[in-house]
């Protein structure tokens, strides 16, 4: 597959913090792409890295086939940063008009409107819009310019879930016409529900890159869920929370806790065992980082 966009051995330091440190990626054409990882792993500074609004402290990285510190090869992307400001007095219909017309091809206004929910909102002032309307201009306009690889940097952050799941839709759509993506989000279930490939970014450094279901089979654990009034200790439990009424524990032996359950006399109900959900990944993979430094 063609690379549209890498970095090789890559670090970035703020002072004397360490950002990003000797990270290697490679996002290939037609992929849709999650980063996934703590507050201050190094999400954000990585895609500043890949759009160009940052300069790495080592190490290379490439842009479709360029500097992203260069303005035509920037022609070729999407952006939505995490933090966007929008000019108030002008009209949605009139910020599409003036952001397409910075690039050589773009999508038609009303098609790009349509495909984000916006149509009903273009004559319409962005001061007059709802912090949620604003955040889908943010994104809509990413896709302005017909780019080939898009950046979305917490895309969904604010918006409800009806909002999100038609953002979901437009970013589908652009994946399905053959368009890349890479996007950061804590919202665990909104990469799994759009990614092809996951990155988990953990202190600096890569700590998986594979599918979703590559990543969730990485910690070795399964899900069992169920109804009880009190929880005895059970040995082989990784971790375990309790969610409305509900035991939930991950285990890498799901026979043996279950046989154990049963050993011990306690009258329980309403038992689940399914793999390890996406979160369940995350957090082994991240906590065991923390544990490891």
């Amino acid at each position: 597959m063609t690379t549209l966009a890498r970095t090789v051995e890559v670090s970035k330091r703020y002072g004397e913090v360490n950002a990003l440190d000797g990270v290697s990626l490679e996002i290939e054409a037609g992929r849709l792409v999650g980063l996934l990882g703590p507050n201050g792993a190094g999400k954000s500074t990585l895609v500043n890295l890949f759009v160009g609004l940052r300069k790495p402290t080592k190490g290379l990285v490439e842009l479709l086939g360029g500097n992203p510190s260069d303005p035509r090869v920037r022609q070729g992307i999407g952006v939505t940063p995490q933090e966007t400001g929008l000019p108030e007095a002008l009209k949605v219909g009139e910020i599409v008009d003036f952001v397409s017309s910075h690039f050589p091809k773009k999508l038609d206004k009303w098609e790009l409107l349509d495909r984000f929910g916006l149509r009903d909102l273009a004559r319409r002032q962005v001061g007059g819009l709802s912090g949620g309307q604003k955040r889908r201009l943010a994104v809509a306009l990413a896709f302005a310019g017909r780019p080939r690889i898009v950046f979305l940097d917490e895309p969904t952050t604010g918006l409800d879930v009806e909002a999100r799941r038609a953002l979901w839709e437009g970013i589908r759509a652009f994946h399905a016409e053959g368009g890349t993506v890479v996007l950061t989000s804590h919202y665990l279930e909104e990469v799994e529900a759009l990614a092809e490939r996951v990155v988990v970014i953990g202190r600096g450094k890569v700590l998986a890159d594979d599918t979703i279901q590559a990543v969730r089979g990485m910690v070795g654990v399964r899900r069992v869920s169920l109804s009880v009034a009190e929880l005895p200790e059970l040995p082989g439990v990784v971790s375990a929370e309790r969610v409305e009424g509900r035991h939930h524990l991950l285990t890498p032996d799901s026979d043996r806790l279950v046989l154990d359950l049963v050993a011990s006399g306690v009258a329980f109900a309403d038992l689940e065992i399914s793999p390890a959900t996406l979160e369940d990944a995350f957090l082994a993979i991240t906590s065991k980082e923390t544990v490891d430094v």
